[in-house]
């Protein structure tokens, strides 16, 4: 927490335990073979538009009473968000997490994760789900640190990444195979779904 609060970003790898990522890996596959992902869109609910031009990934967003199956991911989530607001001090009010899937040939550019008018999301968090990933596979996380030469980051299985919202730029590089992730953000104020990321 104190190197998030130097930086605005931090890397923390083998962030589940195995029972838990086996739990994420197989739920989802089982929302992929159900056909449950939705084409992204930018803009929040009731403005979204679909522009593959920006982004080009397929999202199932999470819902703690209908995805039972994830809840011993959403205890590790709360436990997060406890651990921002005692060491912190951010108030985090709420969460919302959806899972990511980036195929062959999509990416995602340059962006913060706000939206404008709304500006509740404090912390993004992305853990990987990339079993095998090698150099080359790409859906590699540029960051661009204030300040700093940007930087690349591989989207390893189990590896977590959180930072500000508000303040940390970032891209998803072209991603060469299937890129897979749960990805969201911790809240100032209560998240009302579906909302859709910038």
């Amino acid at each position: 927490m104190d190197l998030l609060a130097q930086q605005d970003y931090v890397i923390i790898d083998n962030f589940f335990n195995a029972e838990k990522l086996n739990a994420a890996h197989h739920f989802f596959n089982q929302k992929q073979e159900e056909g449950e992902f939705k084409k992204a869109a930018i803009g929040a609910a009731g403005t979204e538009k679909i522009i593959r031009e920006i982004r080009g990934d397929y999202t199932y967003w999470l819902e703690r009473g209908r995805d039972i199956e994830l809840q011993p991911i959403f205890e590790v989530l709360d436990e997060v968000k406890s651990v921002f607001n005692r060491l912190l001090f951010l108030s985090l009010a709420d969460y919302e997490f959806h899972l990511a899937h980036y195929p062959q040939g999509s990416f995602y550019k340059k962006h913060l994760d706000q939206f404008e008018g709304r500006k509740n999301r404090m912390i993004s968090v992305i853990i990987y789900l990339n079993k095998g990933w090698k150099t080359g596979d790409g859906g590699e996380l540029r960051i661009f640190p204030e300040g700093e030469e940007p930087m690349d980051i591989a989207p390893l299985e189990n590896r977590c990444i959180m930072f500000r919202s508000d303040t940390l730029f970032h891209e998803v590089l072209t991603s060469n195979t299937s890129r897979k992730s749960i990805t969201g953000w911790m809240l100032y104020q209560p998240a009302v779904l579906p909302y859709i990321v910038l």
